[in-house]
């Protein structure tokens, strides 16, 4: 049985260290905390300082900001934005 994927949308500063826009990301678990998913992506792109940017970041799952992201469990299908703050001008 195949691990469940995800698609991570990368906008600003996220897209800017990475290089992405847009990126498939297999999940570990078929039951995946939104509360980790930092973490994973930072391992996936270490030295960029990914893992700075997502501490400030919001996120979206399916279009739908996420204002608890403790409560939200990740199962697979789903596509999640890195929304990074926006400074004003």
């Amino acid at each position: 049985m195949s691990q469940p994927g995800i698609t991570v949308l990368y906008f600003a500063a996220a897209s800017t260290a990475t290089g992405l826009t847009e990126q498939s990301v297999t999940l570990p678990a078929s039951q995946y905390p939104l509360s980790s998913l930092s973490g994973l992506l930072a391992s996936l792109h270490p030295d960029v300082g990914l893992d700075k940017i997502l501490e400030s970041s919001q996120w979206s799952v399916n279009a739908e900001m996420v204002d608890n992201v403790e409560g939200v469990i990740l199962k697979g299908g789903e596509e999640v934005a890195i929304i990074c703050p926006v400074s004003g001008g």
